[in-house]
């Protein structure tokens, strides 16, 4: 059996209705993981779903608000019911909302605090009660928080994205200290995902524009392009299988890692 073979793994994948959440649970589902999505967006997140199970592999949908702790417990109690159990977390859900440091507003500060990291801690949280002994699940398991390559460079316009994908950062090796120093057999890591032409990175792509920090996207994106070694935007691929790998027993020894998938931009 291949390392990176999922059969018999049970994930939940939150943000997962669409983009780039909807690429690693597709992905994970490829290696063989039973996946349950968890979003607010009922719609999307059913069809994902559906999607997914008319290629064979078992998935469904759950409501998920990540900044809701019953939310969580609802989620996560649904997943171990439909699944028999949770092996891996995908904490994927999150938000950016661009502005100038000199304009910033204090409630779209909050609005992604509560979602990039509340609700990661949370996830974070519930997940270490239902794999570690005695819980839900008790065998251990995977979480692979979703940071970005914002965390590990300065790029003008999103300072309080970069700011919450960095805490994502801290709270991830933290976790994985915490998860290692009291047995629970969880290991935890982070992925920096480089700008991918979702629906996300084009509206940032946009924002740069209107913020007055380039003339056209195309010279937004051509200078990120023009940042990353590898010559190119990422691709949802490129992150899913990473987080693949990240859940699977090819990563049997890392833990509390932050791995970039960015093309060298961050280097």
């Amino acid at each position: 059996m291949s390392v990176f073979d999922l059969t018999g793994r049970k994930a939940l994948v939150t943000g997962g209705a669409q983009g780039l959440g909807a690429s690693i649970a597709e992905a994970l589902a490829r290696a063989g993981a039973a996946v349950i999505i968890g979003d607010l967006n009922a719609e999307a997140g059913r069809t994902t779903a559906d999607s997914i199970s008319s290629g064979g592999a078992k998935a469904g949908f759950v409501d998920l608000d990540v900044t809701d702790e019953g939310s969580w417990e609802s989620a996560v109690n649904h997943t171990v019911a439909e699944l028999g159990g949770l092996d891996i977390l995908i904490n994927n859900a999150g938000i950016e909302i661009s502005s100038l440091i000199a304009d910033v507003d204090p409630a779209d500060l909050t609005k992604m605090l509560q979602v990039n990291v509340v609700g990661t801690a949370l996830g974070v949280k519930h997940a270490f009660r239902t794999m570690r002994p005695g819980g839900a699940a008790g065998n251990g398991g995977s979480v692979v928080n979703i940071s970005s390559v914002a965390a590990t460079i300065a790029f003008p316009g999103i300072s309080g994205y970069s700011a919450t994908k960095s805490a994502v950062d801290r709270l991830t090796r933290v976790a994985a200290a915490e998860a290692g120093k009291l047995g629970y057999g969880v290991r935890v890591n982070c992925i920096y995902p480089g700008l991918v032409p979702t629906a996300m990175g084009a509206r940032l792509a946009e924002d740069m524009v209107t913020l007055g920090l380039w003339p056209s996207v195309e010279a937004a994106i051509g200078d990120v392009i023009g940042l990353t070694p590898l010559g190119r935007l990422g691709e949802p691929a490129d992150m899913a299988d990473a987080a693949v790998f990240l859940a699977s027993d090819a990563a049997r020894f890392i833990t509390g890692i932050g791995l970039p998938v960015d093309g060298g931009m961050g280097s």
